[in-house]
């Protein structure tokens, strides 16, 4: 290990909970990622320890690895550009080495773009669906040959025969540059959504340009739910790690179905992570965030109201749950 190695494990030590060197060049920690077990306080299953000529990160209860200065680019972006800079200046980068050189790059405007469609609001019968439920269709877009519009976007449908009509929900980024959109069926159908994402490497979630990362976010199932709720976004996909935002509040709110086995899991595991959730008292019979504000429910104070987090959650849990 080198002094810049040395140097900058002791400016993350601070961050790490239970930080302690427990032999040469081998530190031990509770694991920033996975935030170790939640029942037990004292578990310490993250190491920074040698491997060959570099450290290395390694968290033995969630398997997360990494080297060292990825490691400091998780903990801190900016502190992780001070260490790059410092092993640049001593030439330990380039060819052969882990360590990237410093970028200094300028990036080209990039302008959001607009979706060659009419508004909801614009077509009576998008319009009339979405004020049934109590949606404000001007927020939503409408394509009355989804495919074929699909299509010109991002080949994604190999035939537009017997197509449909759809109400289109735009996703944004931060910086409010379309990554994507889902097609909600006007009627019955086997399949109520299709995702279709532009930017495959962003996040399949509903609202990002629109929260404010200081307060609270609420987590919800579905777009139109999360359009009545304050600082709220909305899981297109499953396959998302929440974690990886770095926000540092956020509450999941499901659906309002004690008898349906995946909500029931899905539910069991982000209370076993330790996070925030809301779960629904007995007398909300409604099964979504929509239904209750159509049947008059204050949704902010219920949610307010209703949000717990361990041993409080897991109990509350246990007496919503039907499966």
């Amino acid at each position: 290990m080198d002094i810049i190695d040395s140097k900058y494990i002791g400016l993350v030590s601070s961050r790490l909970q239970k930080f302690k060197r427990v032999k040469s060049d081998v530190y031990n920690f509770r694991c920033p990622i996975c935030g170790d077990s939640q029942k037990h306080k004292n578990k310490a299953r993250g190491y920074i320890y040698p491997l060959k000529a570099d450290m290395n990160f390694k968290c033995h209860n969630c398997s997360a690895s990494s080297t060292f200065s990825n490691f400091i680019k998780t903990l801190d972006p900016v502190l992780y550009k001070q260490y790059i800079f410092e092993k640049f200046k001593t030439r330990n980068t380039g060819k052969g080495s882990i360590y990237e050189e410093p970028k200094f790059e300028f990036k080209k405007p990039v302008f959001r773009q607009k979706l060659d469609l009419p508004r909801a609001s614009e077509v009576p019968i998008a319009k009339e669906y979405l004020k049934r439920r109590g949606l404000d269709p001007t927020k939503f877009f409408f394509a009355a040959k989804f495919r074929e519009w699909v299509n010109t976007k991002k080949y994604t449908f190999h035939s537009i025969i017997r197509d449909e009509s759809r109400i289109i929900i735009p996703m944004y980024s931060e910086d409010q540059n379309i990554i994507g959109f889902q097609g909600r069926s006007l009627g019955p159908n086997n399949v109520k959504y299709i995702t279709v994402m532009l930017d495959e490497n962003a996040p399949k979630i509903y609202g990002l340009d629109k929260i404010n990362t200081k307060k609270p976010i609420y987590i919800l199932e579905g777009p139109f739910d999360s359009t009545f709720v304050e600082n709220a976004v909305a899981m297109c996909g499953s396959d998302i790690d929440i974690r990886t935002f770095g926000w540092s509040d956020y509450i999941w709110v499901f659906d309002n179905e004690p008898r349906n086995r995946e909500i029931v899991n899905r539910i069991s595991k982000v209370i076993d992570r330790g996070d925030k959730v809301v779960i629904w008292p007995r007398n909300i019979i409604e099964k979504d965030v929509n239904d209750m504000i159509n049947s008059g429910q204050n949704i902010t104070e219920v949610l307010e109201s209703n949000v717990y987090s361990g041993l409080q959650a897991k109990i509350k849990f246990n007496n919503w749950k039907k499966v």
